[in-house]
């Protein structure tokens, strides 16, 4: 049975506190959550939050005594000068030039898009076609997967919300053996997950009171599933009428000797010391237990009978789906506790 080593790894880049971090896309929701989380965060000092483009400096009300600066506009120069590590919460074209061009200026990048998480170039290619070859020293950053690479790391790419869910739920079993064939992914997220940037899909009048599926064999999330699982991944999004949250319900066959109470073994030995994640064996978990957390709750049901598995993965799309797994990340890269300003 693999178990996930929790011990610091020796760091190749030494901090001097307080770390001088800055959020380049700070005006999406996921980057007004890591304003809000790295303003408050005690080993580090916020220098510089950008928008996504050249839009005139502005201040945001809600952040008002959270963040008093200005949100400038984007400025590769500004944030190399300005930061020791920069967060970026940007569109996939915009973080594939920006990561780019930090890491080849020595700084350190957290990046909450999808531009740098798929290895192969020909799969890279087919999901994100504007993301050239990927920085060395990029890990694919799973928190409770990757804990002992991050302290080396020049940049961690974190997971998307949708894979965070499945492959939190689904890798300690696969790593045990205890699972065989294809996985199937039934995925409900709220409307927060699409982005800030309006569409029909997202309108009130079109959301509200409605369930649909929508990226049916289409969405770029199955490239990093696959990748990490080593298999193929079924997966049906919908979009449900909440602002926040995940509840994905996860069906695999059990291999023939495989039961529930090596199920149970494989998630607890896998999480023992894992902080954010919290097991519910059968008392299966729903998305208020995790909104505006950065837990990742997991329950599950065996079927005896037809050898099936039945997974429950909850989680808040906004902060361990996106900024507080950030935030998590940039802690291990600087070798701080891991619950530092969580």
């Amino acid at each position: 049975m693999h178990t996930y080593a929790f011990t610091n790894a020796p760091m190749s880049h030494t901090p001097s506190l307080p770390i001088r971090v800055g959020i380049a896309g700070a005006t999406g929701y996921a980057g007004l959550e890591l304003v809000r989380l790295l303003a408050r965060h005690p080993a580090a000092r916020l220098t510089i939050a950008t928008s996504s483009g050249t839009s005139e400096a502005r201040a945001v009300p809600s952040l008002a005594r959270i963040w008093d600066d200005p949100i400038v506009p984007l400025d590769t120069a500004a944030l190399v000068d300005a930061c020791d590590v920069v967060c970026m919460a940007l569109p996939e074209t915009a973080s594939a030039a920006l990561g780019a061009e930090l890491v080849a200026a020595g700084r350190r990048v957290v990046d909450l898009s999808g531009a740098f998480r798929v290895r192969d170039a020909a799969t890279r290619q087919t999901w994100y076609p504007d993301t050239g070859a990927v920085p060395a020293g990029t890990v694919y950053a799973l928190p409770e997967r990757t804990r002992d690479e991050l302290p080396h790391a020049m940049l961690a790419s974190c997971p998307g919300c949708y894979p965070t869910a499945a492959l939190l739920a689904m890798l300690p079993l696969v790593d045990a053996g205890l699972v065989e064939g294809d996985v199937i992914v039934d995925a409900k997220s709220g409307v927060s997950g699409a982005g800030k940037v309006p569409s029909e899909r997202t309108h009130f009048s079109e959301n509200h009171g409605s369930v649909a599926a929508y990226g049916v064999f289409g969405h770029r999330h199955v490239a990093e599933m696959e990748q990490e699982l080593g298999r193929g991944v079924t997966f049906v999004p919908h979009l449900v009428p909440l602002n926040r949250g995940i509840l994905e319900t996860i069906y695999v066959r059990l291999a023939p000797t495989a039961t529930a109470a090596a199920v149970g073994q494989a998630l607890t030995s896998a999480y023992a010391n894992a902080p954010f994640v919290r097991l519910r064996g059968e008392a299966l978990p729903e998305i208020k237990h995790v909104a505006y957390t950065n837990f990742c709750d997991i329950g599950w049901r065996v079927d005896e009978r037809t050898g099936r598995l039945v997974i429950v993965a909850c989680l808040d799309n906004l902060l361990k789906g996106a900024a507080s797994q950030a935030v998590q990340n940039l802690n291990l890269m600087y070798s701080l506790g891991e619950r530092t300003g969580l």
